[in-house]
C-alpha cells in the first residue's frame, strides 16, 4: 500500500461506525465486478457492508489479512 493510501486508511479508521461503513460502501460502488455481468446494485452492497459490519461488531472472528490475500491474489492468477 503507497503512504497516502496508508494515510487515508489511518485517518478512515478513527471515523464512527457508521461513517466508516459510508466510505465503504462508496468505495465499494467505484468496484467493478469480481465476475464479469455480475455487478451488484447498490441495495445489495450495502446489505453485504451492513452484514459484515454487524457480524465484526459482534465478535464474530473474521479472515485474517494475510490469508484474505492469499485467497485474492489466488483468484486474480487463476482469472
Amino acid at each position: 500500500m503507497t503512504m497516502s493510501a496508508e494515510k487515508v486508511l489511518s485517518e478512515a479508521l478513527k471515523l464512527p461506525d457508521d461513517q466508516k461503513a459510508a466510505l465503504v460502501a462508496e468505495i465499494l460502488k467505484t468496484l467493478p465486478p469480481a465476475v464479469p455481468g455480475s455487478e451488484r446494485g447498490d441495495e445489495e452492497w450495502l446489505a453485504e457492508v451492513e452484514r459484515r459490519a454487524r457480524q465484526a461488531l459482534a465478535g464474530a472472528p473474521g479472515v485474517p489479512w494475510e490469508e484474505a490475500f492469499a485467497k485474492a491474489r489466488s483468484k486474480l492468477r487463476g482469472a
